[in-house]
């Protein structure tokens, strides 16, 4: 499980340290503030932190119900597109 996040409001990050973060977060093609959060840990603690789905692989579970709701919100009320 992971722990806690906290939040962080910074202020005052030089131009040239912000137009660098933007750079990589759009080649990495991620979010500002992950990019920032991922700079932060390689930073100090040394190591990135990724997402662990470990304990949700091998638990796909049918459930024919659920898939035709999920159909019948698929399908087209031609006469509401009208």
């Amino acid at each position: 499980m992971k722990p806690h996040a906290v939040h962080y409001t910074i202020r005052g990050i030089p131009p040239e340290v912000d137009k660098a973060l933007r750079k990589l977060a759009a080649r990495k093609k991620q979010s500002l503030n992950q990019c920032v959060v991922e700079q932060l840990v390689s930073a100090t603690v040394g190591q990135t932190v990724k997402a662990d789905f470990s304990d949700l692989v091998g638990r796909w579970v049918d459930d024919p119900e659920f898939d035709d709701i999920i159909a019948s919100q698929r399908r087209i009320d031609h006469e509401k597109w009208q």
